[in-house]
């Protein structure tokens, strides 16, 4: 059975740092995709990051180019996503999700954890 823990998350002035991770288990082999996402208040989920476990590809929104870093690995069971110089508008609650394959998926995820929230004031 697959499943995802995420932690980490908090409440960071603007321009600092946190980190959220996500522990991953269940998969067989490396052929999966680990994204995050967040949704703010009133606003649709947005994909954030995503990482090719096989082989370490990576995607960034446009808003978070720069700022945010995801790793992993097959090697590693952990996900994580370090994010610096936070905006008030990266406030949102953080989901990881996972997927079989290797691209990098931003959509059409099967298997999520729980949120973490993330809070950037100003």
């Amino acid at each position: 059975e697959v499943q995802l823990q995420a932690c980490g998350g908090g409440l960071v002035q603007a321009g600092g740092s946190l980190r959220v991770s996500c522990v991953v288990s269940g998969f067989t082999g490396d052929s999966y995709t680990v994204g995050w996402f967040r949704q703010a208040p009133g606003k649709e989920r947005e994909a954030v990051s995503c990482i090719t476990q096989s082989n370490g590809r990576t995607y960034y929104a446009d808003s978070v180019k720069g700022r945010f870093t995801i790793s992993g690995g097959s090697a590693k069971n952990t996900v994580d996503l370090q994010m610096n110089s936070l905006k008030p508008e990266d406030t949102a609650v953080y989901y990881c999700a996972a997927r079989f394959g290797t691209y990098l998926y931003t959509s059409d995820y099967r298997y999520w954890g729980q949120g973490t929230q993330v809070t950037v004031s100003s």
